[in-house]
């Protein structure tokens, strides 16, 4: 009486070991935490062009933006793991949220598969050219002559940007004050008008306006970068966590945990050629981003021990988001 129940069982697992094989036998769905027009998106389209060919289906982009990344994200964690539903990430949406926000509906590690990383994305800190510091040792010693007196603005509280300043706040035990925008555009219009005097902004935004000569740059975080490679990373004046580097900004690709494994072997192979490829990287370069694959398992690594990191720094600096 049992056999046609075993048959059935048996069936089952054979379907479903050929659905995995025929993997992907349907476009995916390829989930952006950015704006449509964003660097982010042209990313996540850059991508989703590029790896369509190589799976032999199309990846079709689905921006999900809002709450740092975490709209989208929480989709991407609760989505079917099949391989169906991935997700283009970013610094903010998978370190620093959970850094900061105690009740946050996805779990970074638990709840997704990398597939790997991107690249990474340095974070310039820039004044205007009548700033009087030309670099960051020269700022430390300005903030430690007048404590508490210096601003520099971030595009939001608990954005790389303000991270940046913590840690170099933390590390060089100095006192300025955060002001947080709502986006970069407005940072760069209050620069270049005068109206602020310094800022941590995107390397995309920051780096054309260094070489126009309209802004100038003082550091980059946590590394220099090939975009302004004449700028001294945080590495390289010892602005780290407890004499270590801390995990660098960087836009990742993932799934939901549990994909099967022939999907996540697929999609890997296809991302890391992608990232290869000489055009990719010279488009990701003019978009701030090194270019750099490190597979899934390896990265997975990576974030567990970087969020801790950071939301050490959030914690110092009493860093929260409701």
């Amino acid at each position: 009486m049992f056999k046609p129940l075993i048959a059935l069982a048996g069936l089952a697992v054979a379907l479903g070991a050929h659905a995995q094989a025929d993997y992907p036998n349907k476009p995916i769905r390829f989930v952006s935490i950015s704006t449509a027009g964003s660097g982010g998106d042209t990313i996540t389209r850059l991508f989703a062009e590029k790896m369509g060919p190589l799976l032999g289906t199309t990846l079709f982009v689905d921006n999900k933006p809002g709450a740092g990344g975490a709209i989208a994200s929480d989709i991407v964690a609760k989505a079917p793991a099949d391989g169906y539903t991935i997700l283009l990430g970013g610094m903010t949406s998978h370190v620093l949220l959970p850094a900061v926000r105690p009740r946050l509906s996805y779990d970074t590690v638990r709840d997704f598969e990398p597939i790997g990383s991107i690249g990474t994305a340095a974070i310039l800190l820039a004044a205007v050219n009548d700033f009087p510091a030309n670099n960051v040792q020269e700022l430390v010693a300005l903030a430690k002559k007048d404590p508490g007196q210096l601003m520099y603005a971030s595009w939001g509280i608990g954005s790389t940007g303000h991270f940046c300043g913590e840690l170099l706040a933390q590390v060089s035990q100095i006192k300025w004050e955060h002001v947080p925008y709502k986006g970069v555009g407005p940072i760069q219009n209050d620069l270049l008008g005068g109206q602020l005097k310094l800022a941590f902004v995107d390397m995309a935004t920051g780096s054309p306006m260094v070489k126009a000569g309209r802004v100038k740059a003082l550091g980059s975080c946590v590394s220099r970068s090939p975009s302004l490679p004449e700028v001294r990373g945080y590495d390289e004046d010892g602005i780290n966590y407890a004499g270590k580097s801390v995990i660098a900004p960087m836009w990742a690709m993932y799934a939901p945990a549990g994909t099967p494994r022939p999907a996540m072997d697929k999609l890997i192979a296809a991302m890391k050629q992608v990232v290869e490829m000489p055009d990719v990287r010279e488009r990701l370069l003019t978009l701030g981003v090194t270019a750099g694959f490190i597979p899934g398992p390896t990265f997975k690594t990576m974030l567990a021990e970087g969020i801790p990191q950071w939301r050490e720094i959030a914690q110092k600096s009493n860093i929260v988001i409701d």
